[in-house]
């Protein structure tokens, strides 16, 4: 883990230690958007081939690095590599999405449910390792890499639902009628996920984040019982171990803004922002429920990005102008904060237009922080 970076912005943003511009990197910035990442997947066969070869993986991991270089890298995976690691039997149907050939259908199945085997995960660990070594050079790893997985929770609705879902009404259903069921299910989840980012942190990321894709289909009471509780244990259980401390944690529920001061209080070290509430007021929400010095990660919408350069040069300059408005007792309201989008890069965004982006903000945060000086 003890690893010179020749670019740390994003692991001092993280902390929100002070920087001279604000680091960028974009969910799903390695995908079917660039030409080459299609011509890496049409070699690979199919997804699941793709994601599964280490080779394959660190080729198109580094692909949005070279042509963008943005301030950090991302492992290619998919969030459903522990439940396949379960034995339910993942594959990816054409035009379909992710598919269980064994979705946990009854109370037998779900009792039969074991932790993932963290050894058929090892295509994921080696993946780590050769991105890490394929970023250094002479003694310094280019920017950082993040490791990821799948929320309990949202591992949980594919895991019952069999498939994708527009509301994940089978998971939900359990959730009333049988959360006996959904707790053995979450709790497994829980300890599965704790020892997959630890095992990818040993293996060279620098950083971990959770993905809880569908927290926000859940009513309050149940967020904070179902999905927030069981992220809060996951960031509990790695910072048992003093060896992670300088590995920062991020968190992200899509639809979250309204829990942000009930998230602040998860242990994590940033949170991720959706496009649903402003910067300003998420930091000031952040502020006011934690004593803790918590990075914000996000949040223009990715829709912005099927425009044009000059729509998302405005959009991107009126996120940083709300956000330096926020009162500070000392250094700069940008500190602290890393661009992202919202959630993941759509499919048809124009390569140009995320090279758009990625100069204004640079240009935007440089600038605004000399302003204040």
């Amino acid at each position: 883990m003890a690893v010179q970076l020749e670019n740390d912005l994003f692991i001092r943003a993280c902390f929100c230690r002070e920087t001279d511009r604000t680091p960028v990197w974009l969910m799903r910035q390695a995908g079917r958007y660039l030409p080459e990442y299609r011509k890496t997947r049409s070699k690979a066969g199919s997804f699941l081939d793709l994601a599964k070869n280490p080779d394959f993986a660190t080729e198109v991991t580094l692909q949005p690095i070279d042509r963008f270089d943005l301030d950090a890298a991302i492992l290619f995976s998919d969030i459903l590599t522990i439940p396949d690691a379960m034995g339910l039997e993942l594959s990816f149907e054409n035009g379909d999405g992710p598919r269980f050939a064994k979705p946990l259908s009854s109370e037998h199945e779900v009792k039969q449910l074991r932790s993932a085997d963290m050894e058929q995960l090892q295509y994921v660990f080696d993946a780590v390792s050769s991105i890490a070594k394929a970023l250094t050079s002479n003694g310094k790893q280019q920017v950082p890499l993040i490791g990821f997985s799948g929320s309990p929770w949202t591992l949980a609705c594919y895991m019952i639902e069999g498939s994708g879902s527009r509301d994940f009404s089978l998971a939900k259903k359990m959730l009333y009628e049988r959360p006996d069921l959904l707790k053995k299910i979450l709790d497994i989840n829980i300890q599965s996920v704790s020892e997959y980012l630890r095992l990818q942190i040993d293996a060279g990321a620098q950083a971990v984040m959770i993905f809880d894709t569908w927290g926000g289909l859940l009513t309050s009471e149940d967020y904070l019982q179902y999905s927030l509780g069981p992220m809060s244990k996951i960031v509990k259980d790695i910072r048992s171990n003093p060896k992670y401390d300088p590995v920062p944690i991020i968190l992200f529920t899509k639809g979250g803004g309204i829990w942000l001061s009930d998230i602040a209080n998860s242990g994590a070290d940033v949170l991720g922002i959706d496009w649903t509430i402003n910067l300003a007021r998420a930091r000031g929400l952040i502020n006011h429920a934690s004593s803790r010095h918590i990075a914000i990660q996000g949040n223009l919408d990715p829709s912005i990005l099927l425009s044009n350069p000059q729509e998302i040069e405005k959009r991107v300059q009126q996120c940083f102008e709300d956000l330096s408005t926020v009162k500070v007792l000392e250094g700069s309201p940008l500190d602290g904060h890393i661009f992202n989008l919202g959630h993941g890069i759509s499919q048809f965004t124009p390569p140009e237009n995320v090279a758009a982006l990625v100069s204004k903000v640079r240009q935007c945060s440089a600038d605004l922080r000399l302003a204040k000086v």
